[in-house]
């Protein structure tokens, strides 16, 4: 089952939780579960770990969490859209739900708001689970890049398949077809009197993104003390050398990679995904301590 939890963040912003397991009361019976809490990229929606989520559900509490500005939660006018605000989100949702101690997975801009609050508050999180997000800055080219991109989207869409269409095949930065791509971006399309737009605020987008580009994420990273895998889509943004060595970097870090797949991991390779996944999570449930070999799909 899947329901709805509403949770309240940072400056009293709402937000939609949404849990893929029986409640509570249910579980509590047979010992609970250990929580998981999920966080998306940005543009993304906690919809996109559905089916993450089902598989998981047999041995975890799985809680996704639509991240301000995303999905069906507020999306403030005035923000703010930084990187305390997001980290506090998260932290509250964690307290709120009863998810600690609690292994993280984030992709994207999710993973971030995942390490930063383990370096933050290690008392809360007991495993964090990185999903193609770089440590290193990507500075102000990057932002005009993402702002002329915003610029070429064809809105309205006059139909979900137009929407499939254009982010599957014909928009410029694709440079071979893919579906995958396509449904993610359908999943955060919502209809008007005019036509399809997105549910966020491409502004609000903008406006999160520069709340991070401009700096490295290093130090942050080092001061996670619990097991992490780190993991990459061998087509997606983060490279195999920089992906490496932030593994170095965390004490206990593991690399995990995903063949066949972009920026979109769990998305585009839900199997592969679960593949370099399920032995990170096994080993935590076994009790023992991971070494430092990849682990392969």
């Amino acid at each position: 089952m899947v329901r709805r939890i509403d949770v309240t963040g940072s400056d009293g912003v709402r937000l939609a939780a949404w849990e893929f397991a029986d409640p509570p009361k249910e579980r509590e019976e047979s010992g609970g579960a250990p929580g998981i809490l999920m966080l998306h990229g940005l543009m993304g929606r906690s919809a996109h770990w559905a089916p993450a989520a089902r598989w998981l559900s047999e041995r975890h509490r799985p809680v996704a969490l639509d991240q301000r500005g995303h999905g069906r939660s507020e999306k403030p006018a005035a923000g703010p859209y930084t990187r305390d605000a997001y980290v506090a989100d998260a932290e509250a949702a964690i307290e709120q739900l009863g998810l600690a101690p609690v292994t993280l997975v984030g992709h994207s801009m999710g993973a971030l708001t995942a390490w930063q609050l383990a370096a933050k508050r290690p008392d809360l999180v007991k495993a964090l689970i990185i999903c193609d997000m770089r440590a290193s800055a990507l500075g102000p080219a990057s932002q005009r890049e993402w702002e002329d991109w915003f610029g070429t989207w064809p809105l309205p869409f006059a139909s979900l398949a137009e929407v499939r269409k254009w982010f599957g095949e014909d928009d410029p930065w694709v440079e071979r077809p893919n579906p995958s791509r396509g449904e993610f971006f359908a999943e955060v399309m919502a209809e008007g009197p005019d036509g399809w737009r997105p549910v966020f605020s491409r502004e609000h987008m903008l406006t999160s993104r520069a709340t991070w580009i401009y700096d490295a994420h290093w130090e942050e990273l080092a001061q996670v003390r619990c097991p992490t895998l780190v993991l990459r889509g061998i087509d997606g943004e983060l490279g195999r050398a920089e992906a490496q060595e932030m593994v170095r970097v965390l004490p206990l870090g593991q690399y995990a990679e995903v063949e066949d797949a972009g920026h979109l991991v769990h998305y585009d390779r839900p199997d592969g995904w679960r593949a370099a996944v399920e032995p990170f999570l096994e080993q935590l449930a076994e009790g023992r301590r991971g070494d430092r070999e990849p682990a392969r799909p």
